[in-house]
């Protein structure tokens, strides 16, 4: 018996895709998880506890919000996992627990749930509650655990790279002209790691085609340092960042501005610091710390807290690099990514509105002409 199905025809264009929202969802939480699981090797169980804490509190109130809502529960799609493993990522690794409990309460509650659930957040749901944590415990957010493979901590070296610096550079008359060097005549430590790799580097790869790597930024690059639970890693950061852009998940706008406008300012400003002159700052140095690279592929550049369009996204990206800019090295906080893109996604809906699509057919402004 021959069975016929009834076909939809709709006017064109006529598009397909397999991307959903569970697939990115998923795919972005897998590509978290290396940097995850670096920051509990180097910091512990006590980051495990807070990545689970966060992870599992973030499910629940999902759970939650949703039967409050009269939906269904979503958890199936992703995205309340890979809120509470950014929260659990972007907290110290020796917070309390009731800490990454709070914050994916605030993050799922308020933020994400607020206008009604998924894609109608207000701003990124992760760092809504890093921020109401970070101003609610602030010693807690502060405080910081020594990594391992670094020589045993003393009263300097157990702050971040840039917190160490914020607090450091006072009452100098003449200071080292790098931020590592910096930090070395503090009695920053150096990992055995870094005394291998960085002589071999420069000797065998970097001095051939004239260039010398400083001891340092391999600690920096594989993640040897304090810091937040996954924001230290910047090679694994970076290897996940390429999966997503090759899938096509990740929009290359947002991050290049962003990067562009950051590294231009910090390469033009940033010497004068440690009382250099312009154009010698180190941008090298602030792209692998403070978190950056967490911030601007996993938190800058969502989907629902972005603007749509290219010229929205390169607008956002830019503001968000200044801003940045601005907070790390005139601010109080020694970090700055994370008030800046928060700062931006508030500026979103009006960057949305000043920089519509162009209808098909509709007159280009200042033309006089449509678009063929």
């Amino acid at each position: 018996m021959r069975v016929e199905v009834p076909i939809s025809v709709t006017s064109s264009p006529q598009m397909y895709d397999e991307s959903s929202t569970r697939n990115i969802m998923w795919s972005v939480f897998f590509c978290l998880l290396p940097a995850a699981f670096w920051g509990v090797f180097i910091f512990g169980l006590s980051a495990l506890g807070v990545l689970l804490a966060a992870l599992a509190s973030a499910a629940l109130f999902e759970f939650l919000f949703a039967r409050l809502a009269g939906q269904d529960c979503p958890l199936w799609d992703g995205s309340a996992c890979v809120t509470g493993l950014l929260v659990g990522m972007t907290l110290p690794p020796s917070v309390p627990l009731y800490v990454p409990v709070f914050a994916s309460l605030f993050a799922i509650g308020v933020v994400k749930w607020t206008f009604g659930g998924l894609g109608r957040n207000w701003m990124h749901p992760a760092l809504g509650g890093w921020l109401f944590v970070y101003f609610s415990w602030p010693r807690a957010m502060t405080t910081w655990t020594f990594p391992r493979f670094l020589p045993s901590p003393d009263a300097v070296s157990s702050a971040t790279p840039l917190g160490l610096l914020k607090t450091g550079i006072v009452e100098e008359t003449v200071l080292p002209p790098s931020p590592l060097e910096y930090l070395a005549s503090l009695g920053y430590p150096e990992s055995s790691v870094d005394a291998v790799l960085s002589p071999w580097l420069n000797a065998s790869i970097l001095e051939p085609l004239g260039i010398s790597l400083p001891s340092g930024y391999v600690d920096l690059f594989l993640g040897i340092m304090p810091g937040s639970i996954g924001e230290v890693s910047a090679f694994l950061l970076l290897a996940s960042t390429v999966f997503l852009l090759a899938r096509k998940i990740l929009s290359p706008a947002i991050p290049a501005a962003y990067f562009g406008v950051f590294g231009f300012f910090v390469w033009v400003f940033g010497g004068l610091q440690y009382g250099g002159e312009y154009f010698t700052g180190d941008v090298l140095f602030h792209i692998f710390t403070g978190g950056l690279l967490l911030g601007v592929f996993y938190m800058a550049a969502d989907i629902v807290a972005s603007p749509v369009t290219l010229r929205g996204q390169l607008i956002f990206g830019s503001g968000a690099g200044f801003l940045t800019f601005l907070i790390r090295f005139y601010g109080a906080s020694p970090e700055g990514a994370g008030l800046a893109i928060l700062a931006m996604n508030v500026f979103t809906p009006l960057i949305n509105r000043l920089t519509p699509p162009v209808r098909f057919g509709a007159p280009v402004r200042g033309r006089g002409r449509t678009h063929e």
